[in-house]
């Protein structure tokens, strides 16, 4: 099996020229190398997944330092793979993985199907215009202050509270986005880039997590080469004796 899932840091977006002569939008992120950091099995964690390691770190605490001593580096960021059940793919998955194993953006290859994972641009505290796309009150007959106002936000005297969820104004951003189902438009393993078509979340530099998209048919971060069904040749009826045919003849 090979790891389809990875690290890296979003560089930003530019446009590639292909060979039919379309050109895209694409975001270059730097992806990778990643480091195995643990494995974890299903008798012993309840479950098959990998941990991977990204951006090597001066220092960590002792905890993490015992943590990361068998894959021989300490690591800023982590993050976990699931791997596939077997069962359910119908695989023979004898898995090579090991603690220290490097893994890089050769993985992916052009035209694979990816989900990217980040956290969207934070805005800080922002009015409902902003945040929610509310259109503000008029600007008219004497409303020379309610131009981004909210306006009401009670519910009458029944039930005589402001309902649960209403939209306000608060923390904008900064949150956990995955866009789904993008086409990897070509990747540089020299310079450990991949180039994503379409936009993704995030500012520059910040931290994305790529895998193979859920909507893929060889889904849940790996590939799992299946094994080829045997192909029986073709019952091909054999040609009738001169004997049988006599026989037939007769009667």
């Amino acid at each position: 099996m090979t790891i389809q899932a990875i690290l890296g840091r979003k560089l930003g977006t530019t446009s590639m020229v292909r060979e039919s002569g379309d050109m895209d939008c694409v975001t270059a992120i730097v992806a990778g190398p990643c480091t195995i950091t643990q494995l974890k099995t299903a008798d012993n964690d309840g479950y098959a997944a990998i941990q991977i390691g990204f951006e090597e770190a001066k220092t960590v605490n002792k905890p993490m330092t015992g943590h990361l001593s068998a894959s021989g580096n300490n690591f800023k960021h982590l993050a976990e793979v699931r791997l596939p059940d077997p069962e359910s793919t119908g695989a023979e998955v004898d898995s090579p993985l090991n603690v220290g194993q490097v893994i890089s953006v050769s993985s992916f290859n052009t035209g694979d199907r990816v989900d990217v994972t980040g956290y969207s641009k934070g805005r800080g505290f922002a009015g409902t215009i902003k945040r929610h796309g509310f259109h503000g009150g008029p600007k008219t007959h004497g409303q020379s202050d309610r131009h981004r106002a909210p306006g009401s936000i009670g519910a009458g005297s029944t039930p005589g509270k402001v309902i649960k969820g209403k939209k306000m104004s608060g923390h904008y951003g900064d949150e956990k986005i995955t866009v789904q189902n993008l086409e990897v438009v070509q990747t540089d393993s020299v310079r450990n880039l991949i180039f994503v078509k379409g936009a993704i979340p995030g500012a520059r530099n910040s931290i994305m997590y790529l895998r193979r998209s859920i909507k893929d048919l060889r889904s849940q971060g790996l590939i799992v080469e299946l094994q080829e069904p045997e192909i029986e040749d073709p019952i091909v009826d054999e040609e009738p004796t001169t004997e049988v045919v006599e026989k037939e003849l007769k009667e």
